[in-house]
């Protein structure tokens, strides 16, 4: 057995060989590192910097007094929270939505880019690409809009379908029990295909000869996407599953609130609509901070579980 020639350093002397290596490297590329600055300056100024506000959370904040200066409360505001009766509704709303998003919205797009992939003709490939992408590009505000028109009780094409077919209209954008399934199904539509773009990225990559070596052993369109194009893309599947799980709380504000009325807030108010109403509208600084600090931290314990399950099960993971 040849002797390790690295056995003869210490792991100080190691250490300081590495440190000395890597300053080397970066000053020998330091205008590509000059490249970073901008993006570095901007996490600072508008990531990290805020977070210095999140001693709001643990204080009785009021103006006159300012941030540093405001009484101490402790975890005050966040045991005001879990014991109101608001905790459960909103927290339930949350997860029901976002898990229900989830089921409904994560294998759609994997499934167009597979599809997307299998089509020969380049020229209805761009087309179907553009046609799925563009509802991407409509705001949120116009996209409600749509639905209002669509689903009208009086004027909505949906409602007048229905009664041709014998049935009374239906409310879809006012009743409770239909939230759910139109918030979740038009962000569908809208995201589908921006969704499966880096899914065609990662097909790209595969190697064709793959596909070659597969077909010469007679392999169909349907074993060669199972055997071949899933096992490829499944490292790009883990990372977009682990980042939506690390965002399982964190469901959108700006739709939730535009569709929300009086008939459906027992089903649409969410933590994102609360901590708005709370801190914008009631004025309630240090409640609405407390209850956004809560949903990070449970965001962050998400995405770290499902972040060391994905490495220990496929050796896939964000680090």
């Amino acid at each position: 057995m040849q002797p390790n020639p690295l056995s003869r350093y210490t792991k100080k002397e190691l250490a300081r060989r590495n440190r000395a290596h890597t300053w080397k490297m970066m000053k020998e590329n330091r205008v590509l590192y000059l490249f970073l600055v901008p993006a570095f300056i901007y996490l600072v100024l508008f990531e990290y910097w805020p977070m210095y506000g999140i001693q709001i959370a643990f204080k009785n904040f009021n103006f006159a007094d300012g941030i540093t200066g405001s009484p101490w409360a402790g975890t005050k505001w966040f045991r005001y929270f879990f014991r109101s009766p608001q905790f459960k509704a909103v927290v339930t709303n949350t997860l029901s939505i976002t898990i229900y998003n989830l089921i409904a919205g994560f294998p759609l797009p994997i499934i167009l880019a597979l599809v997307m992939n299998s089509i020969p003709s380049r020229r209805f490939k761009r087309v179907a690409q553009t046609i799925t992408y563009l509802p991407h590009f409509i705001s949120v505000v116009v996209l409600v809009g749509m639905m209002s028109c669509m689903f009208s009780l009086k004027s909505g094409w949906v409602n007048g379908l229905i009664q041709r077919m014998g049935h009374p209209p239906v409310h879809l954008m006012g009743q409770a029990k239909y939230f759910r399934h139109v918030y979740v199904w038009s962000g569908v539509w809208q995201q589908v295909g921006w969704g499966s773009i880096i899914y065609l990225a990662a097909l790209t990559g595969i190697d064709p000869t793959l596909h070659e070596a597969a077909v010469i052993d007679g392999a169909g369109k349907l074993r060669r996407i199972w055997h071949i194009d899933i096992p490829g893309i499944l490292p790009t599947i883990s990372i977009m599953l682990i980042m939506r799980f690390g965002s399982m709380m964190s469901l959108g504000f700006q739709k939730v609130y535009i569709m929300q009325n009086s008939m459906n807030i027992s089903v649409s108010e969410v933590i994102s609509t609360y901590i708005y109403k709370m801190g914008m509208i009631d004025r309630r600084y240090s409640y609405s901070s407390a209850i956004n600090l809560f949903n990070t931290v449970i965001n962050f314990t998400l995405l770290t579980i499902v972040n060391q399950i994905s490495g220990r099960l496929s050796g896939n993971s964000l680090w």
